[in-house]
């Protein structure tokens, strides 16, 4: 009985050693492990293997979802409180960044507009946060400035993304025209299921069911190749597709 317990700590101490080696860790801990394979693979799972495991980013996810939940307010307080006292532009990006996902897309918008006048006006991040803002609280003719802005000064910096957040900047704008264009460039280049679903709800919304007719199919199949977790990370976008997709039945 003692040997299958010995064993067993070695096949343990092998399964880490061989994480080790895949993912790059120093070599020590291969002569740790071997070394000492009870104490060294208790050692191994603690420091390395848990803190890049799934379990403990998804514990790490729970626990910062928990916070929100049970004090919702508590890092735009912070925010709020760190500026306040010390009014950098560091600090006042933490604000706007609290403010916009706090919902006051407006004060948000004013903050980030504030940081684009000082030493970091050609800040992309920045310039995006103003974007958000801005289109979250309808100044989308703003957003199609900063996105145009952006475009110009790097065409590689999150094209997809600062795509599909003009060719919505652009219908908000009443430019629909402009708006599908985009869209249907977004959906070239990149093809991704935000973007078709985005430009399917437009689409709907505007009356082109062409478009709709067009994109529905590969919509569809895709949704039903979804596994439930995927599921459940896009229920509010797939939830907004259906009832545009029911609409132009």
């Amino acid at each position: 009985m003692p040997f299958v317990g010995l064993g067993l700590h070695l096949l343990i101490a092998v399964f880490f050693a061989v994480h080790a080696v895949r993912t790059g860790q120093p070599l020590f801990w291969l002569f740790i492990l071997f070394s000492f394979p009870v104490l060294g693979s208790l050692v191994y799972f603690l420091v390395v293997y848990l803190p890049n495991s799934r379990l403990e980013r998804g514990a790490r996810r729970a626990v910062t979802v928990a916070a929100k939940v049970l004090d919702p307010t508590r890092e735009l307080r912070d925010a709020r409180s760190a500026f306040e006292y010390t009014p950098t532009a560091q600090n006042q990006m933490r604000l706007a960044a609290a403010l916009l996902e706090a919902g006051q897309a407006e004060e948000a918008a004013g903050n980030y507009e504030a940081c684009l006048k000082g030493p970091f006006a050609t800040d992309l991040e920045i310039r995006l946060g103003a974007v958000r803002a801005h289109y979250a609280c309808g100044h989308y003719g703003q957003a199609v400035q900063h996105l145009e802005s952006i475009r110009a000064q790097d065409k590689g910096f999150r094209p997809e993304e600062i795509s599909l957040l003009l060719a919505q900047s652009l219908a908000g704008a009443g430019r629909g025209a402009d708006a599908k264009a985009e869209f249907e460039a977004a959906l070239a280049r990149f093809g991704g299921f935000e973007t078709m679903a985005q430009y399917a709800i437009w689409a709907a919304s505007a009356g082109d069911r062409e478009v709709v007719d067009r994109l529905r199919p590969e919509l569809e199949r895709t949704m039903q190749r979804w596994s439930r977790q995927t599921r459940d990370l896009n229920a509010p976008l797939a939830q907004r597709l259906n009832a545009a997709l029911a609409a132009t039945k």
